[in-house]
C-alpha cells in the first residue's frame, strides 16, 4: 500500500467568491447570489483538488471565513475586542470575545463536508477548529451570569458534536486544527496555557471509541497568514511531548519549512504510540518556490530512515489560505504544490516498496 498523504485544508479561494463576499458584506448582492457564487467555487475547487490525483481532498474549506471562526457564524453574543494574536511580518489577527452565554455553535463543520460530498468522487476529509482555540473567546474577567466552567462544558459538548457529525456524514477522516499549541508556548513558556489546552481537547476525545479515534488526527503548524508564522521562533521540541499525550490516531506536523527536519523526526518517532500515522509536511504552504516531485520525494524519502513505514504519511505545512481574505497565494501555486506532493509521495513509496 503506497504512503498515504492528504491536505489540510484550505485553498485560496476564488475571485469571483471574494467579490461576492465582500460584495454581499455591503448588501449589493442577495443572500442567494452569495450562495450561487460558493457553490460555483466548491465545485471548481473539488474538480480542481481531484485533478491533482489526490487521494484524500477537502473543499479548500472555500466558504469558512477562517479555519478558526466558522462555528462563530451567526451569533450575535460576541464582541470583536478578543485576543490578539501577533504575526512575525507585524500584521494581527483578532478573535471575537463571549459577551454573554449560554455557547453554542452557530454551523458545524458537517455542513461543508455535505456540500462537498454533493460533487466529490474522491473521500473527502473534514478540519475542525480545536476546542483549546475557542476557548480563547472567554473574557478574562469572566462574564456575570455564566461562569467559566459552565462555558467549557458547553463548549466540549459542541466540540464533540462538530466531530461527531463529520464522522456520521461520512468524512473520511477529521482532523483537528490546533495551530494555537506552538502559540501557547510563546504565551506562556512554562508550558500551563499549553497543558490546558490538551486537557480541554482530551475531554473532547474521551467522548469518542478508540475506532473513531483512529479517524480523528490533530494539526499542529506556526500559523500561516500572508506568509507569515506567529510563532516559528519556539522550539518545536518543547511542543511535542504535550502535542502526542492528545489520544487520536493521526498527527499532522508542519516539517518543510523547519531548520532541522532529522531532529524532529526524531522526536517525533520517540512519542509515536503503536497504531498511530504521523503526516509529515513535505510542502512549505508559505513559500512562494513551487517544490518538485523529486524534491518532496527525497523528503519523504529521510522521513523514512527514521519514521516506520507503517506510521508514516505525507502532508502540506499548512492550509494555503486559512483566512478567506489572504490571497498571498494563488491556486494555481496552492494546486501546483499538491500536485508536487502527490507525485513525490507515489516516487517515494515505489523506491521503498510498499
Amino acid at each position: 500500500m503506497p504512503i498515504p498523504t492528504e491536505p489540510i485544508g484550505s485553498i485560496p479561494r476564488t475571485a469571483e467568491l471574494l467579490a461576492a463576499m465582500q460584495a454581499r458584506a455591503s448588501g449589493k448582492i442577495s443572500s442567494e447570489q452569495l450562495l450561487s457564487a460558493e457553490e460555483a467555487a466548491v465545485r471548481d475547487t473539488i474538480a480542481r483538488f481531484e485533478g491533482t490525483g489526490s487521494p484524500i481532498i477537502t473543499d479548500g474549506e472555500q466558504t469558512k471565513p477562517s479555519f478558526a471562526t466558522y462555528p462563530l457564524s451567526g451569533l450575535s453574543n460576541l464582541a470583536p475586542d478578543g485576543v490578539i494574536i501577533p504575526f512575525a511580518d507585524g500584521h494581527t489577527r483578532q478573535l471575537p470575545r463571549l459577551t454573554a452565554g449560554v455557547f453554542r455553535y452557530g454551523i458545524h463543520a458537517s455542513t461543508y463536508l455535505k456540500r462537498a460530498r454533493r460533487y466529490a468522487q474522491r473521500p473527502v476529509k473534514q478540519a475542525v477548529i480545536s476546542a483549546s482555540a475557542l476557548s480563547l473567546l472567554y473574557p478574562q474577567n469572566g462574564l456575570r451570569d455564566y461562569p467559566r466552567d459552565a462555558f467549557l462544558g458547553d463548549l466540549v459538548r459542541e466540540a464533540q458534536q462538530d466531530i461527531l457529525e463529520c464522522l456520521d456524514s461520512g468524512a473520511a477522516c477529521v482532523q483537528i486544527d490546533f495551530t494555537e499549541g506552538r502559540l501557547a508556548l510563546k504565551l506562556d513558556p512554562s508550558a500551563g496555557i499549553l497543558k490546558a489546552f490538551v486537557e480541554l481537547n482530551n475531554q473532547v476525545l474521551s467522548r469518542f471509541t478508540p475506532e473513531q479515534r483512529q479517524k480523528i488526527g490533530v494539526h499542529t503548524c506556526p500559523g500561516g497568514d500572508h506568509d507569515s508564522t506567529h510563532s516559528a521562533d519556539v522550539d518545536y521540541a518543547a511542543l511535542l511531548p504535550s502535542l502526542f499525550h492528545l489520544n487520536v490516531g493521526r498527527f499532522y506536523i508542519q516539517l518543510a519549512s523547519e531548520a532541522d527536519h532529522r531532529q524532529v523526526l526524531k522526536t517525533a518517532r520517540a512519542l509515536l504510540k503503536p497504531g498511530q500515522i504521523l503526516f509529515v509536511g513535505v510542502i512549505d504552504s508559505i513559500h512562494p518556490e513551487i517544490e518538485t516531485p523529486a524534491r518532496v520525494r527525497d523528503r519523504v524519502l529521510e522521513a523514512a530512515e527514521i519514521i516506520p513505514l507503517k506510521a508514516l504519511g505525507t502532508t502540506d505545512d499548512c492550509g494555503f489560505s486559512p483566512f478567506a481574505d489572504d490571497t498571498s497565494t494563488s491556486r494555481e501555486i496552492a494546486f501546483a504544490k499538491i500536485r508536487a506532493r502527490v507525485e513525490g509521495t507515489r516516487m517515494a513509496s515505489e523506491i521503498l516498496g510498499v
